[in-house]
């Protein structure tokens, strides 16, 4: 019997205070994702529940030699639980920024978070835009100042499909800059 090597990748969905971030690692989590989401004063006309430290949610993906283990944490999008931000980034492999287009009044919220990020850690980024289209991608890039390379896609955080293609655009970043780093020691 062969052994089956084991990969895990830590990576962090942010984005402002109801950006869809809970919802995003339930479309695709194979656990129940363990949330600490709690009843909220602020911003009850957009939802009633909020995240105040982190969603925990996994995605696994084997072939006959190795499992690679998606470790998904989402972060708390209110700044006032900003504290949990470099928490949660530590040993973070690479980040999704969720911006919600259809609220384009958070997305200097969504700014200030990734110029954080930033920050913390030089790692590959991917802009889910999320109940987006590509005018609305458009829209984002040019609202956020993106770096042409940053990668930005339209998405749907209910559609398992589409959430999939967001991580998989990240995983395939993360796996290039890893290698790079081998090359570079050699």
């Amino acid at each position: 019997m062969s052994e089956i090597d084991v990969i895990n990748f830590k990576l962090v969905v942010t984005g402002p205070f109801a950006a869809g971030k809970t919802t995003f690692i339930g479309a695709v989590s194979e656990i129940p994702v363990v949330t600490t989401e709690t009843g909220t004063s602020e911003g009850r006309e957009v939802k009633d529940h909020t995240t105040v430290s982190m969603d925990f949610g996994k995605v696994s993906v084997a072939d006959e030699s190795q499992l690679i283990e998606l470790y998904l944490f989402g972060t708390p999008g209110q700044s006032r639980f900003d504290f949990m931000w470099d928490i949660l980034s530590k040993g973070m492999l690479g980040y999704v920024l969720l911006v919600d287009a259809t609220r384009p009044e958070t997305w200097t919220d969504a700014a200030a978070i990734k110029a954080k990020f930033d920050e913390l850690g030089d790692v590959p980024l991917v802009v889910g835009v999320n109940r987006g289209t590509e005018s609305d991608v458009d829209k984002v890039v040019a609202a956020l100042r993106l770096d042409e390379a940053v990668p930005v896609l339209a998405c749907e955080a209910t559609d398992k499909e589409s959430v999939k293609q967001v991580l998989i655009t990240l995983l395939i970043n993360v796996v290039e800059q890893l290698e790079a780093t081998v090359k570079g020691s050699i």
